[in-house]
């Protein structure tokens, strides 16, 4: 996966959209994060790939402490009745990472614009974001703005609203 990350940091380089990475010890959840980061300014974030009863796939990004409303989610995004999390084979086949490196940026494999992406509206206050680069071994650091240019750059553009309680 260390190609993959290294493609997409030149793409987001080629499309003038500033970075910076950092590379760090393997985390696979908000507590280890938390524990190896440091003072890595900006919002952290947490993912949520989920899928609705019809199979339609969606992306949930928020910041890591916050709680989201998954009952209340369906009406607010557009979804068919519950919501519950997609497979690691799904998640691996559609948007291109294994299970603790779910990161928006998996958008850049989801050629068939399969996954919805959701973007927690106060996660978006924050002037600065960090994402997992397709690895759990980095941590990218952009412009709030940045990722919603590269959203839009795969033809994903994102839904904003507030899901969070």
């Amino acid at each position: 996966m260390t190609q993959a990350s290294d493609f997409l940091l030149e793409f987001l380089e080629q499309k003038g959209i500033p970075t910076q990475t950092w590379q760090h010890e393997p985390v696979f959840s908000v507590e280890e994060a938390r524990h190896l980061r440091g003072t890595i300014a900006g919002g952290h974030t947490k993912n949520l790939f989920l899928k609705d009863q019809k199979g339609a796939l969606y992306l949930i990004v928020a910041l890591e402490e916050a709680r989201i409303d998954l009952k209340g989610a369906p009406a607010k995004i557009g979804a068919k009745g519950r919501l519950s999390f997609a497979s690691a084979e799904r998640l691996e086949e559609v948007w291109g990472v294994k299970p603790g490196s779910v990161t928006p940026f998996g958008a850049m494999h989801d050629r068939e614009k399969q996954v919805k992406v959701v973007l927690d509206a106060p996660m978006m206050a924050h002037e600065t974001l960090n994402f997992h680069p397709l690895i759990n071994t980095r941590t990218t650091t952009l412009a709030s703005q940045d990722l919603i240019r590269f959203l839009e750059l795969t033809e994903h553009t994102p839904l904003v609203t507030q899901l969070s309680i």
